[in-house]
């Protein structure tokens, strides 16, 4: 799942991102499981704050790896 060098397709309103929703979260994660940069995932500080809690309330109930070992 690499994600180099794309940009994913975001709206220009506020996207909720839910900690329950894995598939939507796994967009904003690269192959070693960090959380993409503002710079590649096209989104403003707000928003990516808020995806960055959503990741880490997923991880931390063990619905997403902190760690993608391959």
């Amino acid at each position: 799942m690499a994600m180099h060098n794309q940009e994913i397709s975001t709206s220009n309103s506020m996207q909720v991102f839910d900690y329950k929703d894995i598939d939507i979260l796994r967009k904003f994660i690269n192959d070693q499981g960090k959380i993409l940069s503002r710079k590649s995932t096209k989104l403003d500080a707000k928003q990516q704050k808020k995806l960055a809690k959503a990741i880490k309330q997923a991880r931390i109930i063990s619905l997403l790896p902190f760690l993608n070992k391959n």
